[in-house]
């Protein structure tokens, strides 16, 4: 091995500390969305924006940022990807409007992690052999599941009792830790030259995923929807191209920027769709919750840490859980039962929903979510890393970790269009059953509301004052309902990937 024994998880625990910091940021930074909005002088959607994107930038540089490593090595294309990353968390940590934490926080922390995360795989993946490598990827995953429980009550603390920007300014230790540390790592050689690096794919891979997200993205915004499908129908067709451009590649002998052979490995190819359903669901929580008991229920970014906590703990716990279940029950019916557990979870939050709703009404429903969650984080990076040879590790790794990411960064864009179908139908319904009339149109006052109810706030001081019990009433009934359909939309992605489990083969047919 490439570690002496006495030091034999130094590999691991030093990978794990920067998946734990690029993790902590989508997480604790979910509970200071309202903060965000005030200080940086912006708008909740653009928030958003900010947050899917920089999940959209890891997913879109993160197959270059595998290649990279047959071009530099492992260890230098992580130590590269750790000081850019550095670099943005500083930019992130100063930033005094929108613009600078978009290009601090979601586009240089973006491409930096595109360079870790990959590394960290692969670097953990040559490390160790046999159980040690089950035990060390079960390590890797609950680290990264930490990082997400954690992650809500940190950043409440931080923006609560001293400032957000210390969810950034924190992440600088942990960079300063690994860079003292980083004897540990071992280097590969050079493979591949600057010459062999597929351009062409590296263009038609970062351009057709961006394309799609923001396709996704915009729908939250009604007056660019004549736009959406424009972005998706040539996101689509340059994903295509980008396939069809490695299959020519590969025919001719020519070094392709990602082995796409991979993708009829059926064990890789359904554990990577699993991954991209499985972060959908997580992504929509770790928004929608912040902002509701934020907007609504009106407590701090704190209690808000505190609300998400107990799910927090449920993840952590059940994905080390998970690792050790492994021995003894296969892979995909850990995933199968985690899947199931966590629709389940969901399905009990889309009924508590109301504008009374405080802290108490959604543990139980976290909690069972947060089970579910922790079981699949527990499996699927070894699962789907298993299928690939050694020669295949930092592509397999490479698409992963994209198909992960674009399935977070989907997931915060989609919920912010089901929430607004749900507000606009709960709406709609609302004020025809109201019948109601008097100085305003059926359509300026829907109008009038779904500006309001969008973000989760109270009856607009334009309605006139009779109107305003029914209009109050409405904005209630209409929060419950977009809440319901909401999670009830999570819970249909939950079993969508409970049925793709089944098909995944056991452990048996693909050793």
């Amino acid at each position: 091995m490439a570690h002496k024994n006495q030091n034999k998880w130094s590999v691991v625990i030093i990978a794990c500390m920067a998946i734990f910091i690029i993790v902590l940021d989508s997480s604790a930074m979910n509970v200071a969305i309202s903060t965000l909005v005030v200080e940086l002088n912006t708008t909740l959607s653009i928030i958003q924006s900010i947050i899917a994107l920089y999940a959209l930038i890891i997913a879109s540089f993160m197959l270059l940022g595998s290649k990279l490593q047959d071009i530099l090595g492992r260890k230098k294309t992580f130590l590269i990807g750790l000081i850019i990353y550095a670099c943005g968390t500083i930019t992130a940590t100063l930033s005094v409007n929108a613009f600078m934490l978009l290009t601090g926080w979601s586009i240089l922390e973006g491409i930096g992690a595109a360079m870790i995360l990959p590394a960290t795989t692969t670097i953990v993946g040559t490390a160790y052999e046999g159980k040690d490598r089950v035990t060390a990827f079960g390590i890797w995953g609950g680290i990264a599941a930490m990082g997400a429980a954690v992650g809500p009550i940190v950043g409440g603390i931080f923006t609560t009792f001293v400032t957000w920007r210390l969810v950034f300014g924190s992440e600088l230790v942990f960079v300063a830790v690994i860079l003292i540390f980083r004897h540990y790592l071992s280097e590969s050689k050079p493979t591949l030259t600057w010459k062999d690096l597929d351009k062409v794919g590296v263009l038609l891979s970062i351009v057709s995923l961006i394309l799609i997200v923001l396709g996704i993205l915009l729908l939250t915004r009604p007056e660019y929807w004549s736009y959406v499908a424009v972005l998706l129908i040539s996101g689509s067709i340059l994903f295509i191209l980008f396939l069809l451009w490695q299959r020519r590649r590969i025919n001719k002998g020519m070094e392709p920027l990602s082995d796409i052979s991979l993708l009829k490995n059926r064990i890789f190819g359904l554990g990577n769709l699993n991954s991209i359903i499985q972060q959908i669901p997580l992504a929509g929580f770790l928004f929608i919750i912040p902002v509701f008991m934020q907007q609504v229920a009106k407590i701090n970014a704190f209690m808000t840490g505190v609300a998400l906590l107990p799910a927090s703990i449920s993840i952590l716990i059940f994905s080390l859980l998970g690792a050790k279940l492994s021995s003894i029950l296969e892979s995909k019916y850990i995933l199968m039962i985690g899947f199931i557990i966590s629709a389940a979870g969901a399905f009990i939050l889309g009924g508590v929903f109301n504008i009374n709703t405080q802290i108490i009404d959604i543990i139980p429903g976290t909690v069972v979510f947060g089970i579910g969650v922790g079981l699949l984080l527990s499996q699927l990076t070894n699962l789907t890393m298993s299928a690939a040879r050694s020669d295949q590790e930092t592509d397999a790794a490479g698409f992963l970790n994209a198909f992960k990411n674009l399935g977070y960064s989907i997931g915060t864009a989609l919920i912010g269009v089901l929430l607004i179908l749900g507000i606009f139908s709960g709406l709609t319904s609302g004020i025809e059953s109201a019948g109601l009339d008097g100085n305003m149109t059926t359509k300026q006052i829907h109008d009038s509301l779904f500006n309001y109810v969008e973000k989760m706030q109270t009856v607009p001081p334009e309605i006139s004052p009779e109107l305003v019990p029914q209009a109050t009433q409405i904005v209630e009934s209409t929060i419950s309902y977009a809440m319901k359909q909401t999670f009830n939309a999570l819970t249909l992605i939950l079993i969508l990937g409970f049925i793709i489990s089944v098909f995944i083969p056991k452990r048996k047919e693909f050793n």
